[in-house]
């Protein structure tokens, strides 16, 4: 069944909203990105490290944990980004809708692959920055290599280099994979 446009979308996020469920797609600083399918390479390192990291979140009561796809509303009108990893803590202001999560949260996990490194290393460490996110890490998947970043001054610090593991200042917890 097709759905009679009355009128047509006046914003991105507009557009972004018709957008059929499941489409891989973002939105940051009022642009639409659309994104490739992950790769098996990306689901492995995606599945190994959000199972443990979840067992570990769940065990010790500290929040949620999400995986992607899931549509993260940094705010209502211009920023709705998809992540592969986004934890919440408990004491992190965060509502669950239909449409996804919203609110910043505390940790952000991205995979890297060939298709996608500029738009995580600059385009999304900048927009995490600008809304808080309070630690960002990036995981090379060709590679395994892995640099995580810590907010300081509202600014984003290396805070380690690692190959195969997540070294979470947030959760206090190493995370191999």
């Amino acid at each position: 069944m097709s759905e009679i446009v009355i009128s047509p979308p006046r914003t991105i996020m507009e557009v972004f909203k018709m957008l059929p469920d499941g489409t891989l797609a973002e939105v940051i600083e009022n642009t639409l990105y659309m994104s490739p399918a992950p790769t098996p390479f990306d689901q492995r390192i995606l599945k190994n490290l959000s199972f443990r990291i979840d067992e570990f979140v769940q065990k010790n009561e500290l929040g949620e944990l999400f995986i992607a796809p899931v549509d993260v509303y940094l705010d209502e009108s211009t920023n709705v980004v998809q992540p592969d990893i986004v934890f919440f803590s408990s004491s992190r202001d965060l509502t669950v809708d239909k449409n996804g999560l919203h609110g910043v949260p505390d940790l952000i996990i991205e995979i890297l692959s060939s298709g996608n490194r500029a738009h995580d290393l600059i385009i999304k460490k900048g927009l995490y920055q600008k809304f808080g996110v309070k630690e960002y890490c990036v995981v090379d998947q060709s590679t395994k290599d892995v640099v995580g970043y810590i907010l300081k001054d509202s600014a984003y610090i290396e805070s380690f280099k690692s190959s195969g593991e997540i070294q979470s200042v947030i959760l206090k917890q190493s995370f191999a994979f």
